[in-house]
């Protein structure tokens, strides 16, 4: 397998942007990948596309025909794909194996979504019976994502004492680092006082505790060894890229369960952790040599158990390192020094190539304020419905 940089990213601001159509968006973003790149578009010799659920590809989801269509028809394969909030990082596993393997030296990477208001819903035109996973969702259980997540969150506080407080703090270092990022959606500070007097949503996770649903896209384009020294003398490399699925036995409870069958031996969050695993082997690196995180908080509980599950942390370890600030960007175990999906909110296609474009500008110095001084190795995941994960480490 050969080496794989990033040669160059591009994101849109995430937000709502009711009067954009999201191939605009897209057409964008990769603009700004090739210039970031210094590359041109015939330099690319593949796309790999995100989906959009709700916003397009021509009605069928073809996301990277459309690009095409707007950008130009070179004639190059594309491959649409799909896998709920896994998506984007998805398009990019497959675009890492198309340079790894030879079979290209230069690969775009481009998702996009528009995401309807408030929780998300039902598929247009989705069947009223039990073989529809939405309708098992919402008129059978009865409760929509934040649900799900709450559930996850009591069950930590049960095990190891995690209060209301450990999880507000999360909040507060979210949209404290989120402010200093101009891309973010949600750029206010909240204070402790203001988290914990925010709306119950869902006990015990507030208003301010939960992501909310944005429209946005990103971009990376993919670059073999012996092509990227024709345009970069410190690109950022690809580390490892993982992609799994859920196991039988997780105990997770997952949209649509309302109970599973556990076993011992099954990671909790399968897809994720056997993602991360399969990352860390294919890099060659251990959990200790990870100098920053970008993790799928649709949760604030997700900061905590998340790294814990993966040995960056021991268990109930999180609380600690939240009550000590080690999670800023200049802590001990930075996490979501982008200021993660509490900031940004959920564009579900595009959220694994966000944490890209956010974490190579980190490893090249260019985050500003929020910079993790020395970083030079970091970690992303992705968790998508139906049992999809992924990871990517990252390294300069």
């Amino acid at each position: 397998m050969r080496e794989v940089a990033v040669a160059g990213v591009g994101m849109h601001p995430w937000g709502k942007f009711p009067e954009k159509p999201l191939i605009r968006m897209m057409t964008e973003v990769v603009h700004q990948a090739l210039k970031d790149a210094g590359m041109r578009y015939k330099d690319i010799e593949a796309i790999t596309a995100g989906s959009s659920r709700f916003s397009g590809g021509m009605g069928w989801g073809l996301a990277g025909n459309e690009v095409a269509q707007m950008v130009g028809r070179s004639g190059v394969p594309i491959y649409n794909l799909s896998a709920a909030c896994a998506t984007g990082a998805n398009a990019f596993n497959v675009a890492h194996n198309l340079v790894a393997g030879g079979a290209c030296d230069v690969v775009l990477a481009v998702a996009g979504e528009k995401m309807p208001k408030g929780f998300i819903p039902r598929t247009p035109g989705a069947a009223d019976d039990a073989t529809d996973v939405d309708y098992v969702r919402w008129k059978a259980v009865g409760i929509p994502n934040p649900g799900y997540w709450a559930l996850e969150t009591t069950r930590r506080m049960a095990e190891f004492g995690t209060t209301e407080v450990h999880l507000a703090k999360v909040a507060v270092k979210a949209h404290k680092v989120g402010t200093e990022n101009p891309l973010a959606r949600y750029r206010k500070v909240f204070t402790l006082e203001d988290v914990l007097q925010s709306p119950m949503v869902s006990y015990p996770l507030r208003l301010y505790e939960i992501c909310a649903v944005s429209d946005g896209a990103a971009a990376a384009i993919l670059c073999s060894k012996e092509k990227i020294r024709q345009f970069s003398t410190h690109p950022v490399w690809v580390a490892s890229s993982a992609v799994a699925t859920m196991q039988f036995g997780d105990p997770q409870i997952r949209v649509p369960e309302v109970s599973t069958n556990a076993l011992p031996a099954v990671p909790f969050t399968s897809e994720v952790t056997l993602a991360v695993r399969r990352a860390f082997e294919l890099a060659g690196m251990g959990p200790k040599e990870i100098d920053f995180v970008e993790l799928q908080d649709n949760s604030v509980g997700h900061e905590l158990f998340m790294p814990e599950a993966w040995g960056l942390a021991e268990p109930g370890e999180c609380d600690h390192l939240v009550e000590t600030d080690e999670t800023y960007p200049g802590g001990r175990l930075p996490i979501n020094p982008s200021g993660g999906f509490q900031s940004f909110g959920e564009a579900t296609t595009a959220m694994g190539l966000l944490q890209v474009a956010q974490a190579t500008w980190q490893l090249r110095g260019e985050a500003g304020p929020r910079q993790v001084e020395g970083a030079k190795t970091c970690l992303l995941q992705t968790l998508g419905l139906g049992g999809n994960g992924t990871a990517i480490i990252l390294k300069t």
